[in-house]
């Protein structure tokens, strides 16, 4: 990333260890009424190498803290790249390479995002995404750039043990459909 780039747009772009996936923070206006900040603007993020087209935006009410989403991805041709803002409360977010010819399949990274830290965090399409509330009303949006597609839908369990994840969580609230998720190496 070119940093002069991200000074000049008002962004800060961190790279993380899985290929592609990004953590981003935007410029904030604060004053006596409050604060601004510009979320998403195409042509500032192309100038750092996120050139995605979303087209949905998702939001998301999690009432109680130790509540686990995930984990989730699409196939391939409808896979989806994602932007998610946790916009109150506070969450961990985890991303899972679960491409098998990659060369860091079954790797994670695990990033905490708040509403009062205002970060956002960047998963290209072919990753799979999750996340658990680590305090009580925690609303997160988040963007993808494909429709959802009903036969393109996989999952794993949140508790694999391929995947060995510290979700700092031990009985989390789960949707059944999560609960009975298959291993990772039985896709």
């Amino acid at each position: 990333m070119r940093e002069d780039g991200e000074k000049r747009l008002g962004l800060t772009v961190q790279s993380l260890a899985l290929p592609g996936v990004r953590l981003i923070k935007s410029r904030t206006f604060d004053d006596a009424r409050g604060w601004f900040t510009q979320s998403w603007q195409r042509d500032d993020w192309c100038q750092v190498g996120i050139d995605v087209d979303f087209m949905q935006d998702n939001l998301v009410h999690n009432r109680v803290k130790g509540t686990l989403r995930g984990l989730h991805w699409q196939r391939a041709p409808y896979a989806q790249a994602k932007l998610i803002r946790c916009l109150t409360g506070a969450l961990l977010d985890v991303v899972v390479d679960v491409c098998p010819s990659s060369s860091t399949f079954g790797r994670w990274e695990a990033v905490p995002l708040t509403a009062q830290g205002g970060e956002m965090l960047f998963i290209p399409a072919g990753y799979a995404h999750g996340y658990v509330t680590t305090e009580d009303n925690t609303l997160v949006l988040y963007k993808v750039d494909t429709a959802w597609c009903p036969l393109a839908e996989a999952s794993c369990r949140w508790d694999d043990p391929f995947l060995k994840i510290d979700w700092g969580v031990e009985n989390p609230i789960l949707s059944e459909k999560d609960r009975v998720a298959p291993l990772l190496i039985q896709k």
